[in-house]
């Protein structure tokens, strides 16, 4: 069974159409990319997968371990395992993202009828996440996301996703914004999380990404429609020769 499978999914904003049909499946272990010029629907994708009530699904299913994702609330399908990295964190006055993150994984934990983790197993279980990420503890202290460079946002994004250990994650422009450095950095972050049972899905514009994080298949995503897929091959087209040359 796929770890995530795409049938036939249509959506839209109001009267506007933007998934016309996109078909996708994700195994277990794999790292899937998604390019496309502006307006394609690539960040849309993303938004109906982990349930952003602004699109609304006409038609079609998202099975995630069998399960539709459609028929889940944003909350149960992130519980499931579905996780995204935005382009734009929210900023959140008065929450320390060290409170924010242990908050999220016993609110998980819950869900799967785990036991809480208390402060000093949650200290432990952050720690070496976070030296891996070379975050430091200051940034922990801090308020969620407030004052953070955008490469601050990005690295703490990863930070989130190695501590909730999610099965299927998205990473919706993750080198928007970022220089060479703090790109490098972020990308050590996803090539850790890379284990067998867990798939990725990029969503990026540029090629410089895929020098870092290696994809197994790369989908090029025009005016709603997968209209090819590939390997890197596809990618290192769209640098030389643009979207133009898709149809």
């Amino acid at each position: 069974m796929p770890l995530l499978e795409i049938k036939n999914l249509r959506t839209s904003i109001g009267k506007r159409e933007i998934l016309k049909g996109v078909n996708l499946t994700i195994e277990a272990g794999t790292t899937h990319v998604i390019m496309g010029p502006n307006g394609s629907g690539k960040s849309t994708l993303s938004n109906v997968i982990v349930g952003n009530p602004l699109y609304q699904v006409s038609e079609g299913e998202i099975l995630f371990k069998g399960k539709n994702l459609v028929e889940m609330t944003p909350d149960i399908r992130a519980n499931e395992g579905v996780f995204m990295a935005f382009q734009n964190p929210v900023e959140v006055e008065g929450v320390s993202y060290a409170s924010f993150l242990k908050q999220a994984l016993n609110a998980k934990r819950a869900y799967l009828n785990l036991p809480p983790l208390d402060a000093m197993h949650f200290l432990k279980h952050i720690k070496m996440r976070a030296e891996a990420l070379n975050i430091s503890n200051d940034l922990l202290k801090r308020f969620l996301n407030v004052g953070f460079s955008g490469g601050e946002k990005k690295r703490m994004e990863t930070l989130q996703m190695a501590v909730l250990e999610p099965d299927f994650c998205i990473l919706d422009e993750l080198d928007s914004g970022l220089d060479v450095d703090a790109l490098k950095e972020v990308s050590v972050g996803v090539n850790l999380m890379k284990e067998k049972q867990r798939a990725f899905l990029l969503i990026t514009h540029y090629e410089k990404l895929l020098e870092y994080v290696k994809p197994d298949f790369v989908h090029i995503l025009k005016d709603g429609r997968l209209v090819q897929s590939g390997g890197k091959e596809l990618a290192d087209k769209v640098y030389k020769e643009g979207f133009g040359v898709f149809e």
